[in-house]
């Protein structure tokens, strides 16, 4: 019995790995399927709902998720979050390929230092101390520092879907990006709580009524954030290019999972000075590499804005 337990702590990590990378793979082509679904109904001048490329590129994405959803229940965070850059360095070559969204030497630089300044972030972040129990779980969602974050990230939400996505969503990418990360938030963490609380509810004995009404607290909030981070995605594929969207998401959104992160967990408590400076040096390169995108997306915009003239003329 022992021996077979010790195989079984040992397989769990393997098997979130492996689902982790999968799902990597498969969210690296949402985006850019779902992009070529809206440019091919704006050809026709039709809506995109009905395209079968982006109804491909929509079922890929909830398979996705539901692998993460599978991942992050059976290996730690820590070790699945940065999988995430398989998923938009694989984006980059599909896009290249379907799209024809080739991105200059700065573009390819700037990728490929977003994915390894997350990765750094992650490494170096603190690690969680395991919550086992609901009742733990509950304890922590209900911690004042917690609290005030949450109410912090809803009114910055409010904020930006209600006032600032209207005027700059188009224009700036950031606002879309910031709006699908901020959801994130809630995304992870209660990814992780469902799976604590569907012990519970799904154990031999009667559940208890609190962990019902944690359960379906936990479900309506990933639902609401999956479904809103759903919509503005598409919003900002409407406008940006699937390369520099996913690559500038993917470091936003693992950012704020790892701020969310320390906070529920207390994490923050147990960053050494070591770890802090790794994390100051990873979140620079982000940094740099987005600025990289940036200038990289300018650069083609005014290419093709030059091209454009020149037939014209």
């Amino acid at each position: 019995m022992a021996l077979d337990s010790d195989i079984s702590a040992v397989s769990l990590p393997v098997a979130g790995i492996a689902i982790a990378v999968i799902s990597s793979f498969i969210n690296g082509s949402t985006f850019v399927l779902q992009k070529k679904g809206i440019l091919r109904s704006r050809d026709r001048g039709g809506s995109y709902l009905v395209d079968a490329v982006w109804w491909s590129g929509t079922v890929a994405m909830i398979v996705g998720q539901i692998g993460n959803f599978l991942a992050y229940n059976v290996a730690p965070a820590v070790i699945v979050t940065p999988l995430g850059a398989l998923g938009v360095l694989f984006g980059a070559v599909l896009a290249s390929w379907i799209l024809e969204e080739h991105l200059n030497i700065l573009g390819k630089l700037g990728c490929v230092l977003c994915c390894c300044g997350s990765v750094m972030l992650i490494i170096h972040a603190p690690k969680a101390e395991a919550v086992t129990s609901r009742l733990e779980l509950e304890e922590r969602l209900w911690d004042p520092v917690f609290v005030i974050y949450a109410l912090l990230v809803v009114l910055m939400l409010i904020v930006l879907i209600v006032w600032m996505a209207p005027t700059h969503g188009t224009s700036n990418i950031m606002v879309y990006v910031a709006i699908c990360s901020l959801l994130g938030s809630f995304t992870v963490p209660s990814s992780k709580g469902l799976g604590l609380a569907a012990q519970d509810i799904f154990s031999d004995g009667p559940p208890s009524s609190g962990a019902l009404a944690l359960f379906l607290g936990l479900l309506g909030t990933l639902a609401v954030s999956v479904l809103t981070q759903f919509y503005f995605i598409n919003k900002a594929l409407e406008s940006f290019s699937s390369n520099m969207f996913e690559a500038v998401y993917y470091v936003t959104f693992t950012s704020t999972v790892i701020l969310a992160s320390a906070l529920l967990f207390k994490e923050w408590t147990a960053l050494t000075l070591t770890d802090s400076l790794a994390m100051l040096c990873g979140l620079t390169t982000v940094c740099v590499g987005v600025v990289l995108l940036r200038i990289s997306q300018e650069a083609s915009l005014t290419w093709k804005q030059k091209g454009l003239r020149e037939k014209t003329e």
